[in-house]
């Protein structure tokens, strides 16, 4: 499985104000564009949409995943906004996406975003599937947040309400607009794959609303039970499942090559590539030798995702020393069975004040070898190539990309 990158991606939303997003990418090659929706009130920060995006990307997906007008860190009035207006973010999403990567050909939304993305789908032509994860079947379950208070809100034009132990103002504007949504005849003639997934004891949006989505759409349709995910779907395997299984389902959906067959990085001698992981405050993705891997920084001053950079070095001096020595003995046809190179790095007394770099290489040589072969292979680490790199004095040329030479 490859790993993924973060960037940020912000754009104009269909309201005209500046949101706030994050495009989850893949190691390798992109197999299809992704667009996630995040659950009523919350955020592209929320546990299910890092996690889901996140799942998708190292499966091959490029996806994007964004605050709503008034959330999180978007711009914009919440109380100004509807779910049609959630909808319009969505296709300005897709827009971006569109120009920035790939059309989305993949929409998936949680909770009220599931019925979201339903309504966006019939904006958006190049999308070919559409999957939910504990999706309501239209806005108006969302009347239940104001159950009592119709009549304040019809005399002073919203009420604030609780949830999460936070306050949202409801408006009068946007209950009209969530009643008035054609969520059945939408599904009837939604014309693409749906995939619907959902937790059969979900307690803030029960099961019927599975049934009422899936009864309404027309064939491909699948349902798939997230026993136990709870309505938030926060728990990091509840949310890999989902992303697994969406993505399963989406390369057959869209007929989609294999995600093992998807081009990885190129092998370039003598050429590596590093660049922010964008998911920490320190953590990397270093690409050499046609793989992908984490580099990072130990606790509290990383996340210790990775090795960090002096481990990085001593491998590669390590490395470095067990090659040259096999070759040797192999050109010597000498009987060495096995190699293992153990290293450490600190700082030493240099003299005059200064610290200087001191490396410790040991080296556990198998085999029947006599004192004379051991003392040869002990002085040939000390050729090494890195070895010899380290004790030089080498150029090192920085530039700033895009300059010439």
């Amino acid at each position: 499985m490859s790993l993924t990158s973060t960037r940020q991606f912000d754009f104009m939303g269909g309201s005209g104000h500046r949101l706030s997003g994050r495009l989850d990418l893949p190691a390798g090659e992109t197999r299809a564009a992704a667009l996630f929706a995040h659950c009523f009130t919350c955020s592209k920060d929320h546990h299910a949409s890092i996690r889901i995006s996140r799942a998708l990307a190292e499966r091959g997906f490029a996806v994007l995943r964004f605050d709503f007008t008034g959330l999180g860190n978007s711009a914009g009035d919440f109380a100004n906004t509807d779910f049609s207006s959630n909808v319009g973010d969505l296709v300005a999403a897709a827009r971006a996406l569109a120009d920035a990567v790939a059309p989305p050909r993949l929409l998936l939304g949680h909770s009220l975003g599931g019925a979201a993305v339903i309504r966006a789908a019939s904006e958006l032509p190049e999308v070919g599937a559409v999957v939910t994860v504990n999706a309501p079947f239209g806005p108006a379950h969302l009347r239940r947040l104001v159950a009592g208070r119709e009549a304040e809100i019809a005399a002073e034009g919203r009420a604030r309400i609780e949830i999460g132990g936070r306050s949202f103002p409801i408006t009068a504007d946007f209950l009209e607009d969530i009643g008035d949504q054609p969520m059945a005849a939408t599904l009837a003639t939604l014309g693409r794959p749906l995939l619907v997934f959902h937790d059969p004891d979900d307690p803030v949006v029960p099961v019927e609303n599975a049934d009422r989505i899936l009864a309404a759409a027309r064939q491909p349709k699948s349902f798939i039970a997230l026993d136990g995910a709870g309505h938030l779907v926060a728990d990091r395997e509840d949310a890999a499942h989902v992303a697994e299984i969406a993505a399963a389902w989406a390369t057959r959906a869209l007929r989609l090559a294999p995600a093992d067959t998807a081009a990885s990085p190129r092998n370039e001698v003598g050429r590596a590539s590093v660049r922010e992981a964008g998911d920490s405050r320190l953590g990397v993705l270093v690409t050499a030798g046609g793989r992908v891997f984490r580099a990072d920084e130990p606790p509290p001053v990383g996340g210790g995702s990775g090795p960090d950079p002096y481990q990085l070095l001593l491998a590669a001096l390590g490395a470095c020393t067990a090659m040259t020595l096999r070759l040797y003995a192999e050109r010597k046809d000498w009987p060495l069975a096995g190699i293992a190179v153990d290293l450490a790095h600190g700082k030493t007394d240099g003299g005059d004040g200064r610290r200087i770099d001191r490396f410790e290489r040991r080296l556990i040589l198998d085999g029947p070898l006599d004192a004379a072969q051991k003392q040869r292979l002990l002085e040939i680490a000390e050729r090494c190539p890195v070895h010899r790199t380290l004790e030089s004095a080498p150029v090192i040329r920085t530039v700033l990309g895009g300059t010439d030479g």
